[in-house]
């Protein structure tokens, strides 16, 4: 860091010195000591006006244009985790809903959904209260695929552009932990009460992060990536018709 200083110093030096010499060569040249200092409070009269445009504007521009490249990155990442993970673990905590039958109709998206029915949906999603069991489904299966894609999920949080991302890497902590509590239970059988009240916590604690930033996928695909977007609304885990198979006309 110092190093960096001091090479700044001495080219600001230097700058400096240069500008004094031709200013003094000027003068030898041209004895005329009034015509440089017209020039010379005019430019320092515009450089606060050059460094208000430099800071407020294209300052401002560059940082925008930079978040916009990182958001695109972030997104490719989100892609890649629905691709591989979300999507089936969105299908399996389907299954310890209670009130899901009630809850699906609201998500299954149509192509025509404007902005507005997109955050609708997920306000609905923040009010939900909702009831996972999570004697329902077997949590044996649950845990062999969570951690069968445990490294997967760290390799994500390695990338440093999801500092950016905080709601999506809340959701891979929350995964995360999830595997660490089924990873850490030699059965799941005759679990004391209180036990599976704590893992439908946790359950619902990954299902409730994972819808909201599932609706938020799709509507990336929607605006970004129209061919993905069909693909998935054809098989949507909340579309209890979906098929993959394009058979409209």
């Amino acid at each position: 860091m110092k190093k960096v200083l001091s090479w700044q110093i001495v080219l600001a030096l230097v700058l400096v010195t240069l500008s004094i010499i031709f200013y003094l060569l000027h003068y030898l040249i041209f004895r005329d000591i009034h015509h440089i200092f017209i020039y010379l409070i005019g430019d320092i009269a515009f450089l606060f006006i050059d460094v208000t445009i430099v800071t407020l504007v294209l300052h401002r521009l560059l940082v925008y244009r930079e978040k916009q490249s990182i958001m695109k990155k972030i997104n490719v990442v989100i892609d890649t985790f629905f691709s591989e993970v979300g999507t089936d673990l969105l299908k399996t905590c389907l299954k310890f809903d209670l009130d899901i039958v009630n809850f699906r109709k609201k998500l299954v998206i149509a192509k025509d959904w404007s902005d507005k029915d997109y955050l609708m949906t997920k306000q609905s999603i923040l009010q939900r209260s909702g009831v996972i069991d999570s004697k329902r489904y077997d949590l044996d299966e649950v845990r062999t695929f969570l951690i069968s894609k445990r490294q997967f999920l760290l390799n994500l949080l390695e990338n440093p552009n999801l500092v950016e991302h905080e709601s999506f890497t809340n959701l891979l902590l929350a995964i995360l932990h999830l595997t660490d509590e089924l990873a850490n239970r030699h059965y799941f059988k005759r679990l004391p009460e209180s036990d599976y009240k704590h893992l439908s916590e946790d359950i619902k604690r990954v299902y409730n992060q994972l819808i909201s930033q599932w609706v938020d996928y799709i509507r990336h695909l929607k605006r970004d990536y129209p061919y993905l977007f069909s693909l998935a609304l054809r098989i949507n885990p909340f579309d209890e018709n979906a098929s993959a198979e394009v058979n409209e006309p």
